[in-house]
């Protein structure tokens, strides 16, 4: 995988972005990444730039067009016209690079393309590069490296390729770069010839310079490749199968293809051209790219799997990917300790993760597994069976440990599994509501119940809606008694919640382990929590009567209209005895401290939707679609990020407010395209059915969904008028009036049309 900005300066991986690195990644938010780069020389004037922006930025300007699963750079100087395609195969471990040059400048022309890499083959640079061995393959021209010492790396073998006979190399990045040089001006680009040393105890790094004549109006295209194998063997015929213009202009077909297929299950065609290029793109390209395959981003590069986080980033994938939503489950189950609790995150490929005492993960292994099976009707994913893992019992006082725990000789269906789950979970404090551990869904509040005794009011929501969801998967499998455990521990639950947890106008957060609420009109900060909120609807737990002024509160308190965001909770920590844990360590306003953490905001739209406020619904998604924030220059250079994706975070602070932080790495995006798809079009699958239920602006005459079934595709119209009539809906399917409101689903290679007129009264 790769991960590439928009000055075109990128890092690269295998597997694990943060174990296996191939090239560094820095951790430095105020510079770009430094550990690739591609020049082009004239060797006539001796003048040298870059073909994206950085590290050598030229004199005139660069066009950059990111895509799915691409990024373009353009550029033209001195006559020399260059497109850098760059871009990681689907099938192999290699990322090519693809540099066409066109000389526009009427005469001949002598030029040299430069790609350069600095080698990583571990986690951190400084610690493995005395390790690294360099040498030539004479038969490909392939720089290759290995790093025997690493336990991750130990026969795997790194390489660095261009295509071309007229080429040289050399691995010793003080060489190229210069004993004081800088990226932007390396000592390499002045010499007359790079040396070709390879071997031991360099500077460790990858150079490749191709000589290229151009005459008058004539193209060129170099292949740069940079990817790893298994072993020798592996990587010599990645190499040898990757050689030429044609592999490559293949290997990026099957990009497009890939993602064509990938993100094209459902396509809205709505008035609104904002939600379209989010919906039909954008949001499952990030959740898909970003959180399951890389599990990294510019800000973050975790390479770990999080229990709850990938659980809840599949939702989204429910209609294009099932299989991987299946495959998702049966990882993470595989990664429940025999008590029951879960690792809170572990890094593949070893497993070597943190065992916790957070509240709430092991719980999304039921609340996912529900879902998949009731939208799926894949029942069979409930016998599988899965190996739990062993390892050491938490110590009194120890909130966590990081360690390779073992598989365990137990195995259990993944059913057993999640009633593991669920009874793990059925520990209740003096309020009647479960304990919040080292911190729930906000891990940042660990400190409110670490002593054992805190308790959770958004988890008792979250809770009793995973209760009764698992209620209906165990009468699937004939499990009366557990079901019926399900639902009367859920109204003991419900009854608890709305004896203890309301506040007067709102539900509260959670209870410290001294007793003191959170998320009470008593406290000076904090006061008011959306989480709690939003799921006392989502969950269907809270009172009837009081889930409405609990709504209102959080819309009079928590949504801040100028600048457009939805704060997770205010006011922010900062000068009060309360301690609720790391949050307080955040700037007030800033991320999960007060801030709007995308998150929670999407929980709260989608709330406002199941309410069917519809005006609250629609107002409060445009506020939130990342793409309204960057549609002018004054208010992009507020929000100062990449306007395509969603931003973990939306800054409320004064010096910074309405400033996006955090892109790509982030589970919003799963969940916005679920705010989207089921709360606002209203689309729920159900096996072979399909029903709307949605929630849009009562001025739309008009929209349009498609949804691929198997090989099939229904073209479905929405028409919405104003009717005296009881009825909501009218469908037909084909020409054929639909009576029960439900389109059956018929995977026969066809095209079907649906038609469904809405009524409002």
């Amino acid at each position: 995988g790769t991960i590439i900005s928009e000055s075109g300066q990128s890092y690269t991986w295998l597997e694990n972005a943060h174990e296996f690195r191939l090239t560094p990644w820095n951790n430095d938010p105020v510079t770009d990444l430094k550990g690739e780069a591609f020049y082009l020389k004239d060797e006539e004037s001796g003048r040298f730039w870059s073909p994206a922006p950085l590290p050598c930025r030229g004199r005139s300007p660069y066009i950059t067009r990111h895509g799915f699963g691409y990024s373009v750079f353009e550029h033209s100087e001195d006559g020399i016209y260059s497109e850098m395609t760059v871009f990681a195969d689907i099938e192999h471990p290699v990322k090519y690079i693809l540099l066409k040059l066109r000389n526009q400048s009427g005469r001949q022309r002598r030029i040299t393309a430069t790609g350069y890499v600095e080698w990583v083959l571990g986690d951190h640079r400084a610690k493995n590069l005395m390790q690294i061995i360099t040498e030539l393959d004479e038969g490909s021209g392939a720089i290759l490296a290995r790093n025997s010492y690493s336990s991750e790396f130990v026969n795997r073998v790194a390489f660095f390729d261009a295509d071309g006979t007229n080429k040289a190399i050399t691995t010793d990045r003080t060489e190229f770069i210069g004993r004081n040089g800088t990226m932007n001006n390396p000592d390499g680009l002045n010499r007359v010839r790079l040396s070709g040393k390879t071997g031991a105890v360099l500077d460790p790094c990858g150079v490749i310079q191709v000589v290229i004549n151009l005459g008058e109006e004539e193209e060129y295209e170099i292949i740069f490749r940079l990817g790893a194998g298994k072993n020798m063997q592996h990587a010599l015929d990645i190499i040898q199968a990757g050689a030429g213009s044609e592999a490559a202009q293949q290997a990026l077909g099957k990009v497009h293809q890939y993602w064509q297929k990938a993100l094209g299950a459902v396509q809205i065609k709505t008035p609104d051209a904002a939600l379209n290029m989010l919906a039909n793109g954008w949001l499952n390209y990030q959740t898909l790219a970003s959180r399951i395959w890389a599990r990294s981003g510019f800000y973050q590069s975790g390479g770990a799997f999080g229990f709850r986080d990938q659980l809840q980033d599949v939702l989204s994938l429910m209609h294009s990917k099932p299989a991987l939503v299946k495959s998702q489950i049966l990882l993470c189950a595989s990664r429940q300790f025999k008590e029951g609790d879960v690792q809170h995150w572990w890094h593949p490929p070893t497993g070597r993760g943190v065992r916790t005492t957070c509240s709430d993960d092991y719980l999304w292994l039921p609340f996912v597994t529900s879902a998949y099976v009731t939208t799926t009707e894949d029942k069979e994913i409930l016998d599988e069976q899965v190996f739990f893992l062993e390892g050491r019992l938490l110590n009194v006082g120890e909130d966590s440990y990081y360690d390779l725990p073992v598989k365990s000789i137990l195995s259990a269906g993944l059913y057993e599994h999640c009633v593991k789950s669920i009874e793990h979970a059925l520990k209740f404090g003096v309020h009647g509501l479960p304990f919040i551990g080292s911190g729930d869904w906000n891990d940042g509040m660990d400190k409110v119940g670490n002593e054992g005794k805190g308790e959770s009011v958004w988890l008792a929501f979250f809770l009793y809606d995973v209760l009764m969801r698992f209620a209906e998967i165990a009468m699937l499998k004939n499990d009366e008694a557990f079901s019926i455990k399900c639902k009367e521990e859920a109204e003991k639950l419900r009854l608890n919640i709305n004896k203890e947890a309301w506040d007067g106008e709102w539900y509260r957060r959670a209870y410290f382990d001294n007793g003191t609420p959170l998320g009470s009109h008593e406290n000076e900060e904090c006061k008011i929590d959306s989480i709690a909120q939003s799921w006392s609807v989502l969950s269907k737990a809270g009172d009837a009567e009081r889930i409405g002024t609990a709504m209102q509160s959080a819309d009079k308190h928590l949504v801040r209209k100028e600048e457009g965001l939805i704060q997770l909770f205010n006011p922010p920590f900062n000068k009060s005895d309360l301690n609720p844990g790391y949050i307080k360590g955040y700037v007030p306003g800033v991320r999960e401290n007060g801030g709007q953490y995308t998150h929670a905001a999407i929980w709260l739209v989608m709330a406002f939707a199941e309410q069917g406020n519809r005006k609250r619904t629609w107002d409060l998604l445009q506020m939130i679609n990342p793409i309204n924030r960057g549609n002018t220059e004054n208010k992009i250079a507020v929000y100062k990020t990449e306007p395509y994706v969603i931003a973990a975070d939306v800054y409320a602070e004064e010096k910074h407010k309405g400033r996006g932080g955090w892109t790509w790495y982030t589970g919003s995006a799963g969940w916005m395209y679920q705010l989207i798809i089921n709360s606002f079009i209203g689309l729920k699958r159900e096996g072979n059915t399909l029903n709307f239920s949605p929630c849009i602006p009562e001025e739309w005459e008009k929209f349009e969904v498609s949804y691929r079934f198997g090989n099939s595709i229904y073209h479905i119209q929405f028409s919405q008028s104003k009717s005296e009539i009881e009825k909501k809906m009218k469908l037909s399917v084909d020409g054929m009036t639909v009576e029960n409101e439900t389109i059956p689903l018929v995977d026969d290679g066809k095209d079907h049309e649906v038609k469904i007129e809405l009524f409002t009264v």
